[in-house]
């Protein structure tokens, strides 16, 4: 099965493009990033909140690294169901970090706040194709 997601293209300060896609948890659409090279999908632990609560947190004892800093603190939890597009990931664990200083230069930059971003670990395992042409997230379901 082929899902095709509708990016929305963003340019940043005349220097380059951000590519986001719609997701859904519990009824709220977030604000994801597309990013490739990031190994692993994660959230902003000051945005999450709003959209699920009840939730146990446990502490991540490897520091992770990237998105403009060298290590950070992160916690991850389970959600329920997460939706991109046609996908729904069930019980999909994620990680959380601490993304006000990205969120910080978005407002200064008059962008919308980012809920989090979509990583390598969901794009490598739904073989995720980027079609600039066409401004679509392509994710592949195995049937069966």
């Amino acid at each position: 099965m082929i899902i095709k997601i509708p990016i929305i293209f963003q340019r940043i300060d005349n220097q380059g493009w951000h590519l986001f896609v719609t997701a859904n948890l519990n009824g709220f659409e977030l604000n994801l990033l597309i990013d490739t090279g990031a190994s692993m999908s994660v959230f902003d632990k000051n945005r999450i909140f709003k959209y699920v609560s009840d939730v146990k947190l446990e502490q991540n004892e490897q520091l992770s690294t990237g998105l403009g800093t060298n290590t950070m603190e992160s916690e991850s939890l389970v959600l329920e169901e997460l939706s991109v597009g046609e996908l729904k990931i069930k019980n999909y664990q994620i990680v959380i970090i601490d993304m006000s200083h990205v969120n910080e230069s978005y407002e200064k930059l008059g962008l919308k706040n980012l809920d989090g971003v979509l990583g390598s670990d969901i794009l490598m395992k739904y073989k995720a194709t980027i079609n600039y042409k066409t401004k679509t997230l392509i994710l592949r379901i195995r049937n069966g």
